[in-house]
């Protein structure tokens, strides 16, 4: 086993994460003009790359194999860019963000290509692209993630052509970089934004693009550079609270992306600009997030997807946990094969890529730690995986959690479980295949997280849309927290969840136990005691396979497999099976064949006000 490491603001009222700032690990902060004069690098490149960093990824791409294919994937990806138009500020919707991310995409690949090989026609067409963007008449700060991604962007462009843009156009972008970037950081009636002491991605995100841009301008106004990267150092570790104590990134494994991705593109900056990353790299929880990160595949090749994650995985390696190898010299971290694909083959590039080369020709292998085959991460939304051991064959994979709805990104999904075997994901969780817009345009309230929000009466956000247990078909109660309350490893491990609180008076209690009770079975036991409001319990499976239903029992077929899923706790109970497709709302999710698999179980025919209720699924 190894241990490593007005929309917003209603927004965040919702989804704020109750954690005591008083409990928030605090960086060094010397940041002041004097210290930028003193220990800010004078010459570019010194945003992830400076003069030493360089020169060794240039003896790397001539030297490492898998350097110099990511290379050769960053230049068919800038090439293909010579051809595209310029950008254009063109909102979807109330954002921007789509045209933010492919300029930081852009100026990963050119600018990464220029500053290896000082091409004039890259770097004409980094002119021509940071001007465009330069004349937008903003950067939509309504939407702050776009003006910082932009803005990292632009940064990037400016750093990694090393003075050699005309003259005008880093005149023109530095001004940008000030009154479209940072100044609307800064509200003129003193206000402090909300992102910049919150405990999600967007916290890191932001800060990620400022501290760009205010290293990008320091000479120009080193007391706004200074103060606004002071503020980060002093913001970014609430985001990064949220990964205490065991490294589970609350949002899920693609928010992990997301969020992590640009966190350790502040670290990697940190340290190219100054030498230092002021503690960020050594943040309690943070590097223990690459091994939830990994814990996170499964063995079909897809994402364990609970809140708002995809499910489908890159074939691309993952250029951040390419960091945390470099950081660590272990190599589970490190997705050779992946990097390996053919240059030509590897698809659209992700948009951080070139920075990400950096890290990747920074890796040499130091350990080879072994993927723990049991695990649990607690905190705000504690998760357990139990995998089959060394060299399984029978594709074993349990994924489950506790957690509560009001997280960013969250659901009513405690007690939820995913579950493949032999291959197949027999329990699904349906995840988020939808964009945002498609949601917003319609005046759909998707971000409102009060107990009667229009987000719960979606299948994909509410209980009902999950494998878990209703209770007189009431919605969780939304700030109802569900901890992991014991966990046992060994031969046949087992986690325990305690559901009491998102019941409400429905329930006195409810504690879901899983059981990997053999390499090709989980049993799940739920402790139930009734209260005087208790009407009806409701067991929940949700599947995508083909139900023949038995007595007690039924059979999940798919790809040519077999699943059984049995009652062993009380004999007379039944199976029934509900469609979901298509979703009960149009909005909803739409996955082809997505039923629901339950036993509905009256309360009064339960002869004890505590039952156990067992069920089990096994190989067939």
């Amino acid at each position: 086993m190894i241990a490593f490491l007005v929309n917003s603001a209603l927004m965040i009222s919702c989804l704020a994460v109750n954690l005591s700032h008083d409990s928030i690990p605090r960086l060094d902060n010397p940041i002041s003009v004097e210290y930028l004069n003193k220990n800010l690098t004078k010459s570019a490149p010194r945003l992830v790359l400076n003069p030493s960093i360089r020169k060794k990824l240039k003896y790397k791409l001539k030297t490492d194999p898998v350097t110099g294919n990511l290379y050769r994937a960053i230049h068919l990806s800038a090439m293909e860019i010579l051809e595209k138009p310029l950008l254009e500020r063109k909102l979807e919707g109330r954002r921007l963000l789509r045209v933010s991310r492919e300029m930081l995409y852009r100026i990963n690949m050119l600018g990464m290509v220029y500053n290896l090989e000082e091409n004039q026609q890259v770097l004409n067409r980094i002119n021509d692209e940071v001007v465009a963007v330069c004349n937008f008449s903003d950067w939509n700060p309504s939407h702050f993630l776009d003006v910082a991604e932009m803005a990292m962007a632009v940064a990037f462009a400016l750093d990694w052509t090393h003075g050699n843009l005309p003259q005008g156009t880093v005149e023109l972008a530095q001004t940008s970089l000030i009154e479209k970037g940072i100044s609307p950081s800064w509200p003129a009636n003193g206000d402090t934004l909300w992102w910049v002491y919150e405990t999600n991605n967007w916290t890191q995100v932001c800060h990620a693009g400022m501290i760009a841009a205010s290293i990008a301008i320091a000479e120009k106004d080193p007391e706004l550079a200074a103060k606004t990267i002071s503020r980060a150092l002093d913001g970014v570790p609430h985001a990064l609270a949220s990964y205490l104590p065991d490294g589970v990134y609350p949002e899920g494994a693609t928010y992990w992306s997301y969020g992590t991705s640009f966190s350790v593109v502040t670290i990697a900056m940190l340290e190219s600009a100054f030498g230092t990353s002021f503690g960020l790299s050594d943040h309690p929880g943070f590097n223990e997030s690459a091994l939830f990160r990994l814990l996170m595949n499964t063995p079909s090749g897809l994402y364990y997807n609970f809140f708002d994650c995809g499910e489908k995985r890159s074939e691309q390696g993952d250029i951040t946990l390419a960091w945390f190898a470099t950081k660590t010299g272990n190599k589970v971290f490190f997705e050779k094969d992946r990097f390996l694909l053919p240059a030509g083959d590897i698809g659209k590039l992700f948009r951080l890529a070139g920075a990400g080369l950096v890290w990747v020709s920074q890796f040499e292998e130091k350990s080879s730690g072994e993927i723990p085959f049991v695990w649990k991460g607690d905190g705000i939304n504690p998760v357990a995986i139990f995998t089959g051991e060394k060299n399984d064959s029978n594709g074993y994979y349990l994924g489950c959690k506790g957690g509560k709805a009001i997280i960013n990104h969250g659901n009513m999904d405690a007690g939820s479980f995913i579950f493949e075997l032999n291959g197949v994901r027999w329990v699904i969780d349906p995840g988020a295949n939808r964009a945002y817009h498609e949601f917003e345009k319609t005046g759909f309230n998707l971000w409102g997280r009060c107990q009667s929000c229009d987000r719960w009466k979606l299948l994909t956000k509410n209980n009902f849309g999950h494998s878990t247990i209703s209770v007189n078909n009431q919605l969780f109660i939304n700030d109802g927290f569900v901890p992991i309350i014991d966990f046992r490893q060994g031969e046949n491990p087992e986690v325990t969840f305690d559901l009491s609180k998102v019941y409400g008076d429905n329930l006195i209690s409810c504690k879901r136990t899983f059981i990997k009770d053999s390499p090709e079975s989980l049993l799940i036991e739920d402790q139930i005691e009734k209260s005087d409001k208790t009407e009806l319990i409701t067991w929940q499976l949700l599947t995508t396979a083909d139900v023949e239903l038995h007595q007690r029992e039924v059979i999940l077929k798919q790809d040519g497999k077999e699943l059984r899923v049995e009652i062993l706790s009380h004999p007379k109970l039944t199976f029934s099976v509900v469609s979901l497709f298509p979703a009960p709302l149009e909005l909803d999710c739409r996955l082809e064949g997505l039923k629901r698999l339950e036993i509905r179980i009256p309360a009064w025919t339960l002869g004890e006000d505590k039952e156990s209720i067992e069920i089990r699924l096994s190989a067939r």
